[in-house]
């Protein structure tokens, strides 16, 4: 993986796992606030936190977010705006098939997500990829490499642009067929997949975390070849019934399966040619530059 892919891999995962408040309010007192992880219902004239007897009021705790986060925030929506704008006007699109690539990436580097979870992560994710691969274009779009450049680059660091296929896999490692079947009936009767590994797994390396082997790529010596003709035959988010693996029985969970992505060269042309472009002109990543092109007025404007 290059280091510029995977550093846009981190960014995504910055930007689309640092906690944000979302605010659904009305006039009324009373607001929900989601940190993230859940939505709670709060009072805007109750204190927020209090410490040692010293209440912190709902006011001066926006007062604070706005002070530390709102200059920051707005001007990161104004260069979504601002790319989307230039790169409607210029027509840039970024293929489906590179943003699955880079989903596909970021899913591997991901923990465990429940299936709603998933579906949210990977919109966002989507949002930040299809930005990032337009802001580079509108950059270099003016920059000109010889395409024997591009074609050299190609045939050196091509394989990047590819995925191989994957599959993110918990388990629960047994001595006996008989005791998969009981595990079996407690995962049907509705237990906890990561529990019944804690209280029954046999293996020392996954059984504290509930049984996570984590992300494997199908051609690695460490993906057993039983695992591997399971995860085949199964949905994502779903468990296997009770099989014969090579070092005893096992019940998988399949988190989620990424097939293989591999492109030509025409279809990473555009993706190379910013890519050569940012390195040999030293450019970074910030829409700034690209604000003198759009009409633009912001409360921070003599800032």
């Amino acid at each position: 993986m290059s280091k510029k892919l995977l550093l846009g891999i981190v960014v995504v995962l910055l930007i689309t796992n640092i906690a944000t408040l979302l605010f659904v309010g009305d006039s009324n007192d009373s607001e929900v606030v989601s940190d993230g992880k859940g939505e709670k219902e709060i009072n805007r004239n109750e204190a927020v936190a209090t410490v040692a007897g010293e209440e912190i009021s709902y006011d001066e705790w926006m007062t604070g977010l706005r002070n530390m986060q709102g200059q920051k925030h707005l001007k990161q929506m104004i260069d979504k705006e601002v790319v989307n704008t230039l790169a409607e006007q210029e027509g840039i699109e970024v293929s489906e098939k590179i943003i699955d690539r880079e989903v596909s990436f970021l899913y591997t580097m991901q923990g465990i997500l429940t299936e709603d979870d998933a579906v949210e992560e990977e919109e966002r994710w989507r949002e930040e990829i299809k930005y990032r691969y337009q802001l580079e274009q509108l950059l270099t779009k003016n920059i000109e490499i010889p395409e024997e450049e591009l074609r050299s680059y190609y045939d050196t660091y091509g394989n990047q642009y590819d995925f191989s296929s994957s599959v993110k896999l918990s388990h629960i490692l047994v001595e006996d067929m008989e005791t998969a079947e009981q595990v079996y009936q407690e995962l049907e009767d509705g237990a906890s997949f990561r529990l019944l590994a804690r209280e029954y797994s046999i293996d020392d390396e996954t059984r504290q975390n509930g049984g996570y082997m984590g992300s494997i790529y199908t051609s690695s010596q460490f993906l057993l070849d039983s695992y591997e003709t399971q995860a085949a035959n199964m949905e994502n988010h779903t468990y296997s019934e009770p099989f014969q693996a090579e070092n005893g029985v096992a019940i998988m969970y399949l988190h989620r399966k990424l097939p293989a992505i591999k492109f030509t060269y025409d279809e990473v042309q555009p993706y190379v040619h910013s890519e050569v472009a940012m390195h040999e002109e030293g450019l970074t990543l910030e829409a700034d530059q690209l604000w003198e092109e759009v009409d633009i007025e912001w409360i921070y404007e003599n800032e």
